[in-house]
């Protein structure tokens, strides 16, 4: 799968999101898991859809995002270190803190 901008940043690789959030996996539920999504995609619409969509896969019923951006370096610090590099391979990675 080929992800090329569609806006006028010139990235010299992949465009790898980080979502944030909360996501909630039981009606009613109020605390909810705090939650990193890590995935590479063409565009943040793109990006937005995916991460719903393994949300949704992974049995969250709601979500709340709160904040989208790109990484433009390697994360040092697991686990956002091999969830990049699950990215780079076209997975999406959900971390959960608890």
């Amino acid at each position: 799968m080929s992800t090329i901008a569609d806006n006028d940043n010139n990235l010299d690789g992949p465009m790898v999101f980080i979502i944030i959030g909360k996501a909630y996996e039981k009606d009613g539920d109020s605390e909810g898991v705090d939650i990193h999504v890590m995935l590479r995609a063409p565009d943040d619409d793109t990006a937005v859809r995916e991460a719903l969509n393994a949300l949704a896969d992974e049995g969250f019923l709601e979500a709340d995002l709160d904040q989208i951006g790109t990484l433009t370096d390697v994360p040092d610090d697991e686990p956002h270190a091999s969830a990049y590099q699950g990215a780079l391979e076209g997975e999406v990675a959900i971390i959960r803190f608890s």
